[in-house]
């Protein structure tokens, strides 16, 4: 390895820390706002009825949500010995736009998941940009994705080979047993 291979690499690495800090600085004036308004506009424009959630706990990492909310999911547990039943909670999903440490954004899909029913799916990462190519047509494409996400997931269908499966497979292990008893 010789001098001039290490002083390139140095370089680059400055222009990275650099870069961490230019992006950051884009987030308050220029990105939240602009996922602020285009989701809110989008949520507003389809009647979606989510809410738009800003968590600001942690500077330089803040995260600006489009969340699908929570509602009772039908299921019912029953207590046994009692006439009592406990309502499951089903979590609708979420689009998450997540500063990261070096300034860039993630986007992540939350998908429904019903509590006590099965593991939660991982959310999808669906795709981490730098704040300039950040803009109103890429934030319509990652919400047209979050809808057909979680589309998917409520129209869930074992006869479809290309869907994916719910909480890993464990509703399937469930109607399995159920099946064997």
């Amino acid at each position: 390895m010789n001098i001039d291979s290490l002083k390139s690499k140095v370089a680059l690495y400055k222009e990275t820390l650099q870069n961490t800090i230019d992006y950051r600085k884009e987030w308050e004036p220029n990105i939240k706002p602009l996922l602020l308004k285009t989701l809110e506009n989008l949520n507003k424009k389809t009647k979606l009825g989510a809410s738009v959630e800003v968590k600001e706990n942690l500077e330089n990492l803040e995260v600006v949500i489009l969340n699908l909310g929570k509602e009772e999911s039908g299921i019912k547990e029953i207590i046994p010995d009692s006439e009592l039943k406990r309502q499951l909670i089903k979590s609708n999903g979420a689009l998450v736009f997540q500063q990261l440490f070096n300034g860039k954004i993630m986007i992540m899909i939350i998908y429904p998941y019903i509590e006590g029913y099965g593991e939660p799916r991982p959310p999808k990462n669906v795709e981490i940009v730098r704040p300039d190519e950040m803009n109103e047509g890429y934030i319509m494409r990652y919400f047209d994705e979050l809808i057909r996400e979680v589309t998917a997931w409520e129209d869930y269908d074992d006869d479809q080979p290309t869907m994916n499966k719910i909480g890993f497979g464990t509703q399937q292990m469930i109607l399995q047993e159920n099946a064997e008893s």
